[in-house]
């Protein structure tokens, strides 16, 4: 027997996430205390120096290069940076490997001086053996990591530093792989379940005679509801099926989670043992009935999410990444596409366990590039390498329902494309045969003539709705996804007159129409795709660009400054709603009604000129009063594309007072009213916690909606004071944001001005319980406001 334990026994692995004692330096002279994860350009400056890119973006078109100053986000992300932590292996271990779930970009790992490892793509996780570098005698470790970023590199602002958590793992010379572990439902059947189990074991020994596994689930209440144990094969290998009873399925309406214990005994010893949460669900894709999960037909509800968290930058964060996928939810979105790379594990936990399917994406480009230094430079050599730790290292998560190999690859017009696409989608299929894969496509025709899309088990199309039907009748499997759908583009607060549906075009004021008519030259409203989801069986789903705006390319004022983020989202960048998030509501949500006016009626200088007026609802018809006075009622049109699911009153004309709309239900009852009043004058501030209690881990964050109101409480729509913000007690201020995409204003300077009436303000707790208070003032009006929180 073979005694890999120092002190006499062996002892289970341990697991230290290393968040504090960081040392960060631009320069390797000047040093500064960080929190990992940590992005080191999101205090900005905004500047338009900051990777300046004077490029032709053939995704939109455009033949002529001109210069697009903030493609990336205007923030200073170029250039290298470097961290530096100590660490201690516990006494007993004889094994220590440092995990990276993400480091932007290109990390290079030492350990104590020495070259530890490397990885080229910034998106993906890897690990870092540091047994042989380690200090003997338990002497302080110290793990020296050296990141670079190069200009033109990315189309979008993909953030800069260790941004992801870093974990460290000890363990004994023989322990169980983390990922080599795969859980996966092979069949349901009424309440029973199947569940296979494979597990490989890595060790130095030759002989694996004396080894053995066991595999326990239990249930949310704490009970054992199924274990099986095997001996280790001679290949390290373990795997067993468990047949589970009274199964508690996996959805997004019920995301029940068992978690798993995997133990690793030698000589019945236990010297290992990993655990990790997963859920019990099926995934089918057919003609007949589209996406099945658990074996019911549903069309997914998707968005497409960048991995920036707006004013926090990359920096990965569980109260950020959870607010996101609740709001989402609570519009009625059942899924994410994270575009266009590998998620974090923290995301997809938490899609685990509040219920949100994933599609999980790799890769924006292969071998031609779509920015001269992108990912395009490593795709030769690490490609099949990425998409390997991709799957093994996610495939765990019920949350994933399906794989993307790539967005709007400009190979795909190619053999050679179609070739990658079937090479790529072989790996994924090795490595985990329960899901199916796919890619977005923006090129229709050429995809489906080079047979780039029939080889794909999910055909994706980005875009042109309206090619549905030609597609689908090249497509023998019978069935495609809108892999990435609508890009409209709205600014939150801000209308445009007169309204009419147009392709958006760059105005002097750098905004875009709140009413919702505005979309890019390849794109379209939501409309068409509500159209194509419910009239055209053959479809599976949508996923939106996107959920949320994000850092960077900000069409259509990519040749606009100061403009630097997008318009697309259905909430702005401080993660409020816009009006579109109400349409979408009004459409996926059927668990709540909807009902939601726009515009605001505070328009001082418009009296008596044609203001239309829309209503977002989930019922069929509705009366306008303006000041009591009916405008009409209006019916929900079929045959009408922006009177399909919405309700306008186009000739309204606009005076002051109350704007109020009745809902009336499928029998004609009266269901519901929504008012809005013509704002007074400005007269204090109203703070909304999304939560006021938090967690004193020095991590958990409060997100506080600050608004101008007046004395009745009416928002100020047009209001843009300048707030200041401070915080007392075991609370930070963390960062602000108001959601305009033409601000220059730091996100991490605690001072910002109001964007039509609203901003956010980010609070996190420290690492000692106890009472926060966070103080807004408008200092100018000498107005002032407070809220409470408590840090336990």
């Amino acid at each position: 027997m073979l005694g890999v334990a120092l002190c006499g026994y062996a002892q289970p692995r341990v697991e230290k996430t290393m968040s504090d004692g960081w040392q960060f330096s631009r320069d390797g002279n000047h040093w500064e205390t960080v929190r990992v994860p940590h992005d080191w350009a999101i205090s900005g400056p905004f500047d338009k120096k900051w990777d300046l890119q004077v490029v032709a973006i053939e995704q939109n078109g455009e033949k002529v290069a001109t210069e697009k100053s903030g493609r990336s986000g205007a923030l200073p992300w170029i250039g290298d940076g470097q961290y530096k932590c100590s660490f201690e292996v516990p006494h007993g271990y004889a094994h220590a490997e440092l995990l990276f779930d993400g480091a932007m970009s290109e990390p290079v790992v030492y350990i104590n001086g020495h070259e530890a490892g490397h990885w080229a793509y910034g998106y993906n996780c890897f690990r870092v053996d540091a047994t042989p570098y380690l200090n003997k005698e338990n002497k302080p470790n110290e793990v020296w990591v050296k990141l670079r970023n190069v200009e033109e590199s990315s189309r979008w602002y993909p953030g800069a530093g260790i941004y992801r958590p870093v974990k460290l793992i000890c363990t004994q010379n023989t322990r169980i792989d983390d990922w080599g572990t795969f859980v996966r439902t092979s069949r349901i059947e009424g309440e029973r379940a199947w569940v296979d189990v494979d597990l490989q074991v890595a060790t130095d020994r030759q002989s694996l005679a004396e080894l053995a596994a066991e595999v326990t689930l239990i249930d949310e209440r704490g009970r054992t509801v199924v274990a099986g144990h095997d001996d280790v094969g001679e290949d390290g290998r373990v795997a067993m099926q468990l047949v589970m009873n009274k199964a508690q399925l996996w959805t997004p309406e019920t995301p029940h989670l068992y978690q798993v214990v995997v133990s690793l005994y030698q000589n019945h010893q236990l010297i290992d043992e990993q655990r990790f949460k997963t859920g019990i669900r099926t995934i089918r894709v057919s003609k007949e009935k589209g996406f099945e999960l658990n074996g019911v037909s549903r069309k997914i509800q998707g968005v497409c999410l960048h991995h920036d968290l707006g004013p926090l930058g990359a920096a990965v964060n569980k109260a950020a990444l959870t607010r996101q996928i609740l709001l989402m939810k609570e519009m009625g979105a059942d899924a994410i596409r994270t575009s266009h790379n590998m998620p974090s594990q923290m995301q997809m936990e938490l899609c685990d366990s509040l219920g949100m399917m994933v599609m999980a994406e790799s890769f924006d480009m292969w071998i031609y590039p779509k920015c001269k230094n992108g990912y395009a430079r490593f795709f030769k050599e690490w490609s099949d390498k990425d998409i390997e730790r991709l799957v093994r290292a996610h495939r765990n998560h019920p949350s994933i329902v399906m794989w993307s190999i790539g967005n709007e690859i400009p190979e795909q017009w190619s053999e050679e494309g179609r070739q990658i696409s079937e090479h790529l989608q072989d790996i994924c299929h090795r490595l985990d045969p329960t899901r199916p894969v796919t890619q977005g496509l923006d090129k229709a025709e050429e995809a489906l003539k080079s047979g780039f899309a029939q080889v794909m088990d999910v055909p994706g199309f980005n875009y042109r709705v309206h090619k549905y039907p030609a597609n689908i009748r090249q497509l023998p499997k019978g069935f495609l996804l809108g892999s990435e759908t609508a890009s409209t583009v709205s600014s939150r607060g801000f209308y445009r007159f007169p309204v009419k549906e147009t392709v958006s075009i760059p105005y002097k004021d750098g905004q875009c129409s709140s009413y919702d008519t505005e979309n890019c030259s390849w794109s379209n409203l939501p409309e068409d795709d509500f159209i194509a989801q419910e009239d055209l069986s053959y479809t599976i789903g949508q996923f939106v660009w996107t959920g949320f705006d994000y850092l960077g390319e900000p069409t259509p004022y990519d040749e606009y400054w100061p403009s630097r983020s997008s318009y697309f989202g259905i909430c702005d960048l401080a993660g409020l709603p816009k009006d579109r998030y109400y349409l979408y509501r009004s459409v996926w949500n059927r668990d709540s009604h909807t009902i939601h006016l726009l515009p605001h009626w505070t328009w001082p200088g418009r009296e008596g000129k044609v203001t239309p007026v829309y209503c977002y609802t989930d019922y069929p018809s509705a009366e306008l009063f303006v000041n009591g006075v009916s405008q009409g009622r209006r019916t929900k049109d079929k045959n009408q594309k922006l009177d399909r699911y919405r309700l306008r009153w186009n000739d309204v004309v606009y005076q002051p007072g109350e704007l109020r709309v009745v809902v009336y239900d499928q029998e004609g009852r009266a269901a519901g009213e929504e008012i809005i009043r013509t704002a007074g004058k400005p007269d204090h501030l109203l703070l909304e916690a999304d939560k006021t209690v938090l967690c004193a881990d020095g991590e958990d964050m409060t997100f506080v909606t600050v608004s101008m109101v007046d004395r009745m409480g009416n928002l100020v729509p047009d209001a843009d004071h300048s707030l200041t913000f401070e915080v007392e007690g075991q609370g930070v201020f963390q960062a602000a944001c108001n959601g305009d995409a033409k601000s220059l204003e730091p996100f991490t300077q605690p001072r910002m001005k109001l964007f039509n009436g609203k901003l956010v303000v980010v609070v996190r707790s420290t690492s000692c319980p106890g009472e926060i208070t966070l103080r807004v003032k408008a200092e100018k009006q000498k107005m002032e406001q407070t809220i409470h929180f408590s840090s336990k």
